[in-house]
């Protein structure tokens, strides 16, 4: 028994309180989502998927950006707000994989924390095949977080990972969507690349909270009035905005309809 507890304690300190990450391949990802369900504007976002052999880290492109300069001491939290634009997601999460949990952090307010779930997805793999991005693909579907996804994955690339939170397929996925195709990642690079990160996870220090907090305050900072004060002093526009902020709440279409 003690055989297993070991590796598993180390991919816990790893993902929830190191800032390294070591990696044997990079798979990229774009995503096209719609986070309305009126009038909705279809918007991008790119990803990177760090792999090695027993678990993957997965991260913005800006996060990947940014964190990586304030390791390298390039910027800084007194960097001028112009700056810091360049690097604003609506997906700041930092999410570690392995075969058993999920661990994710990412920012509360202006504070960092995390919180793991259990890796429970289960697929239903599907006799259809078609070729994406160069690779022989088979499907698969499978329902979680309130939606019905269908994955794209390939024997070819014998990893289980994929982008945001899918995995445990027979090979890496290339494309997963949900049934709406609200949100759509695809893969669009794909290399070895032996490499330590040391600013995988910027926030070793953060505070463990229960999954159902953030679930919670992701719906009600859309509509936080301390998110606006600081930065609007007119009530008129303040009350505008508000009131915008309450429509784009009422019509809100995260990734996650459920918590799992």
């Amino acid at each position: 028994m003690e055989k297993y507890l070991l590796p598993a304690m180390i991919l816990i300190t790893v993902f929830a309180k190191s800032q390294g990450f070591n990696f044997l391949y990079e798979a990229d990802y774009k995503m096209v989502y719609k986070d309305q369900k009126v009038n909705p504007i279809t918007q991008e976002e790119t990803f990177a998927l760090l792999i090695n052999t027993k678990a993957s880290y997965y991260k913005s492109m800006k996060k990947y950006g940014e964190d990586s300069l304030k390791y390298e001491k390039k910027i800084h939290e007194k960097t001028d707000f112009r700056e810091g634009l360049r690097f604003i997601t609506d997906f700041p999460e930092y999410i570690g994989t392995t075969s058993g949990k999920l661990y994710v952090t990412l920012p509360i307010g202006n504070k960092p924390f995390t919180y793991e779930e259990t890796n429970s997805l289960k697929w239903q793999i599907v006799n259809e095949h078609q070729s994406l991005n160069g690779y022989r693909c088979q499907k698969a579907v499978t329902k979680k977080y309130g939606r019905t996804w269908v994955a794209w994955f390939t024997r070819d690339i014998p990893f289980p990972f994929g982008p945001y939170k899918f995995n445990k397929l027979p090979g890496l996925i290339i494309e997963v969507y949900d049934e709406n195709k609200d949100y759509v990642f695809s893969l669009y690079d794909f290399r070895k690349r032996t490499y330590f990160c040391q600013s995988a996870n910027m926030s070793p220090d953060a505070s463990t909270v229960r999954k159902s907090k953030v679930f919670d305050f992701q719906r009600k900072e859309i509509t936080d009035p301390n998110n606006y004060n600081k930065l609007i002093t007119d009530p008129e526009t303040l009350s505008y905005i508000l009131k915008k902020a309450r429509e784009r709440a009422q019509h809100y279409n995260p990734i996650e309809l459920s918590i799992d």
